[in-house]
């Protein structure tokens, strides 16, 4: 990691704290994907936001000038780093009264190097960070021929306290070559974090599908060009594999960081997809169900609030003996498009039915519910009950609060709840009281293809 750079200074700040940074390798068409998802939300809110670029040299800023030109109608002011070629200040667009070029000393500056897009509005931040890989880094292979194969790491995220940060060092970093300019990026940062929270925020599930349609288009791009390729009978992309899972691997992390977002949100129950994901994958172990399984449950686990937050439960007359797999829940249709995610899809959507068929979204009742559905449902009621027991009831000890919330599930057996589950969960309660612990940590987004490979996607296809 290059010293003195916005990510070194931002990682090395974050070593031995409670909030290390996870850093992933991207390629550049994932870069080009998420930062055009970002841009376009720019463009579809309603807020006037700070946005704060850096293009390493100016030839890639000018590919995107046009793009920036809208960009500017929307926003409050746009200040944009690049080694500057040439034609680096001569475009329309970086002669806009709010928008601001800087020129980086190539030969000095690490940030030239970089690869950011930071965005700060009173009702929403994101951000993408990245460092390009050095010819060390690349090894015995070397730089790669192919530009879409040049690979940085770094991070991108929706969470404002770590875009604010990153922001203020972006502004300190160009006060070295422009102090007006860095004061003027103070005021209107100040002036927007002082609003922030205080006005409605924008719905962040939209920039997650924006973000997921256009990694989607860059993987069939992708698959046009590797055909191409081999109708010319030559190596245009030998690594085309790689980027194809670089790009799955982010759209995976679109939904994680979604779901953290929604945790974030929630300030009653902040570890919500956490604590429930640790409650269904022991009574999984419990019940002894297959790795496939417990895989699937524990990335449904995560993203089990999605549904909730991001879209309602639609009535629909359907046969659900003939069509158990319904098309209810407009919010994981993203997720539907992925082939490795439908059956995670599945599993959200019939969260919300009952054991005896008077749920919904497709009224399923006993086997036709999916088992980590059922499990969903049980240990999703529990953890949140638990957890409203301990907020609203401060005098209860911890017997009598998890003891409390496991009656209730009781009283649902054969109703709500699959009565078997409701037994497994009993074994799960007791091994708390006697002092088991159930580990909670957060996962490591940036490290998005841990949750499948391709066994286990046939696994999740098949098996649904």
């Amino acid at each position: 990691m290059l010293e003195g750079s916005i990510l070194q200074k931002l990682y090395t700040a974050h070593q031995g704290t409670d909030r290390p940074l996870n850093l992933g390798v991207y390629y550049k068409n994932t870069l080009v994907a998420l930062c055009h998802a970002l841009e376009d939300f720019i463009l579809n809110t309603k807020s006037s936001p700070l946005v704060i670029s850096a293009f390493q040299q100016g030839k890639w800023y000018l590919e995107e000038a046009d793009r920036y030109g809208e960009i500017a109608n929307q926003a409050r002011k746009i200040a944009i780093m690049a080694a500057p070629d040439s034609s680096f200040h001569e475009h329309p667009t970086g002669k806009r009264d709010n928008v601001d070029l800087v020129s980086l000393d190539a030969a000095t500056d690490s940030v030239a190097q970089e690869w950011h897009l930071m965005i700060c509005s009173p009702s929403y931040t994101a951000m993408v960070l990245c460092q390009e890989l050095s010819e060390k880094d690349y090894g015995r292979n070397g730089q790669p021929k192919h530009d879409l194969e040049r690979k940085f790491y770094g991070f991108w995220t929706f969470e404002p306290k770590l875009v604010q940060e990153t922001i203020q060092l972006a502004i300190n970093h160009i006060g070295n070559y422009n102090s007006p300019l860095e004061k003027e990026l103070q005021q209107h940062f100040t002036e927007i974090t002082e609003q922030f929270g205080k006005v409605e925020t924008e719905n962040t599930g939209v920039v997650v599908s924006q973000v997921v349609d256009y990694l989607q288009d860059s993987q069939a791009e992708l698959l046009n060009q590797e055909q191409a390729s081999i109708d010319q009978q030559n190596s245009y992309l030998p690594q085309s594999q790689d980027l194809d899972d670089n790009l799955l691997s982010n759209e995976m992390q679109a939904f994680l960081r979604m779901a953290q977002l929604i945790d974030q949100a929630d300030i009653n129950n902040p570890m919500a997809a956490a604590e429930v994901t640790a409650l269904a994958e022991t009574m999984g172990q419990v019940l002894d169900i297959p790795a496939w399984q417990q895989k699937r449950l524990r990335l449904a686990s995560l993203l089990h609030r999605l549904v909730a937050t991001l879209g309602s439960t639609a009535e629909k007359e359907e046969d659900h003996k003939t069509a158990p797999a319904c098309d209810l829940i407009p919010s994981v249709e993203a997720l539907r498009a992925m082939p490795q995610m439908s059956a995670i899809a599945r599993l959200i959507t019939h969260q919300t039915e009952n054991w005896d068929g008077s749920g919904k979204p497709g009224q399923l009742a006993h086997d036709q519910i999916p088992l980590e559905s059922r499990i969903l449902s049980i240990v999703s009621y529990f953890q949140h009950r638990v957890n409203e027991l301990r907020m609203n009831e401060k005098s209860l000890d911890q017997e009598t609060t998890l003891n409390q919330a496991y009656s209730e599930c009781q009283e649902q057996a054969n109703t709500r709840f699959d009565p078997k589950l409701v037994e497994a969960l009993g074994l799960l309660v007791m091994g708390l009281q006697q002092g088991m612990t159930l580990e909670t940590a957060q996962p490591k987004i940036a490290a998005g293809m841990w949750l499948l490979d391709n066994q286990d996607n046939e696994q999740l296809i098949t098996n649904q």
